[in-house]
């Protein structure tokens, strides 16, 4: 037999062989998987963005099936995806109101000075790690685009004077400039509060002055004209406890510090709330 033909029957020989043993072993190896899994997945809105805590929308799918994990901790689903997938399910849905990322600052340049000049990586990180940061605040938004850039659907615009702006009508709830920020200035707060300190600062009034002309100078002045005891004061910074309703616009209308915003839900993010 021609030496060709010995290395083609020996190369087939050789593949029947390693076929049959693949098959045996994906037969003896093989582990079933529930079939809801696949299905519950297809209900989750896909991003894969680790928001719920898991890799991915298919290892959180997983967890919901075999591991009994709460339906409500997908962030982009909200409310909505919670209901589709408890009532797929047949459990009890834990579901609370949406809730989007807010950046507690409001120290844009023109309000908020530079201690030097970095000509470093535009990244808030690496701009931290030099010298704590080149704005004055050292609790400040830096503005280097960080949590823009790893927003999903581009819901984090950075001004023309460097501070961070969340539109809350484009966030999807995935947590992840929460994660990304170096500064941890980025919080989720339920979709219907309104009423914000945009202040991180945990210095002394003086202190805060120097650093910036919007930040909370512990006047307490809030706390007493907040409803519900919305606001109270954790060291030097007044701080807003979302879980408590917060209507009165006085708070803001008579804050020295300039601190404390009214930022009202736009018409269609309020259509996605009451639909929830």
């Amino acid at each position: 037999m021609p030496p060709l033909a010995i290395a083609t029957v020996a190369i087939t020989a050789t593949g029947l062989v390693c076929g049959v043993i693949l098959a045996v072993a994906a037969r003896i190896f093989h582990v079933h998987e529930d079939p809801r899994i696949a299905e519950v997945a297809g209900l989750l809105p896909g991003y894969n963005c680790g928001g719920c805590g898991f890799g991915g929308c298919s290892d959180y799918a997983h967890a919901v099936v075999v591991d009994g994990v709460q339906c409500s901790l997908c962030g982009p689903g909200g409310p909505a995806i919670a209901q589709k997938l408890a009532r797929y399910l047949g459990v009890d849905a834990e579901v609370g109101e949406k809730e989007v990322a807010l950046v507690l600052c409001g120290g844009d340049l023109p309000r908020a000075p530079r201690r030097f000049l970095y000509h470093g990586v535009a990244d808030c990180g690496a701009a931290n790690a030099v010298g704590g940061g080149d704005k004055a605040c050292r609790y400040g938004c830096l503005g280097y685009g960080t949590c823009s850039r790893i927003c999903p659907v581009g819901a984090i615009e950075i001004t023309a004077d460097r501070l961070a702006v969340v539109h809350p009508e484009l966030c999807i709830g995935c947590r992840a400039c929460v994660r990304a920020c170096p500064r941890q200035l980025i919080k989720m707060v339920p979709v219907s509060r309104y009423i914000h300190v945009l202040c991180s600062s945990r210095d002394k009034g003086p202190e805060v002055k120097k650093g910036c002309g919007v930040g909370c100078i512990a006047c307490r002045l809030c706390t007493k004209l907040a409803d519900n005891n919305a606001i109270a004061m954790d060291g030097f910074l007044a701080v807003v406890d979302y879980n408590k309703a917060l209507t009165n616009e006085a708070v803001g209308e008579k804050c020295p510090g300039h601190c404390i915003v009214k930022r009202p839900m736009k018409a269609e993010q309020a259509g996605q709330t009451a639909a929830a």
